[in-house]
C-alpha cells in the first residue's frame, strides 16, 4: 500500500520541541520532493516547509524561519521536521506531502499526502 505517515506529535509546553517524521511505505522518497503543511481550526492550509528531493535546497514560511528544520533521510526512506522554540501560534494538524516536483508543492499540488498528526503547544 502506497501512503505516508506522519508521527511525532503531542502536547508540549511553549518553548519546547518536537520531531515530527514523515514514513513512506510502498514507494521510496528518493525521488520525491516533501512538504510539511499544517492546518489548525478555522484556518486555511499552510505551508510550513519544503525539501527538494536531493535535500540542497530547503524553504520555510516565515513564521517558522529560524526555529524549525527540515531533513530527510533516504536510506530510512523518511523526512523530518525539528521544531523548536515552539509557540501556541503553531498548535495544528501537521501533514507531509510527496512530489516529484518541488514546484508542485510550492503551488499546492502533491502526488502522495498523510493523514496528519496533532501538533498541541499548551502550558
Amino acid at each position: 500500500q502506497v501512503q505516508l505517515v506522519e508521527s511525532g506529535g503531542g502536547l508540549v509546553q511553549p518553548g519546547g520541541s518536537l520531531r515530527l517524521s514523515c514514513a513512506a511505505s510502498g514507494f521510496t522518497l528518493d525521488y520525491y520532493a516533501i512538504g510539511w503543511f499544517r492546518q489548525a481550526p478555522g484556518k486555511e492550509r499552510e505551508g510550513v516547509s519544503y525539501i527538494s528531493s536531493s535535500g540542497g535546497d530547503t524553504y520555510y514560511a516565515n513564521s517558522v524561519k529560524g526555529r524549525f528544520t527540515i531533513s530527510r533521510d533516504n536510506a530510512k526512506n523518511t523526512v523530518y521536521l525539528q521544531m523548536n522554540s515552539l509557540k501556541p501560534e503553531d498548535t495544528a494538524v501537521y501533514y507531509c506531502a510527496a512530489d516529484s516536483w518541488l514546484a508542485n508543492l510550492l503551488s499546492g499540488g502533491y502526488d502522495y499526502w498523510g493523514q496528519g498528526t496533532q501538533v498541541t503547544v499548551s502550558s
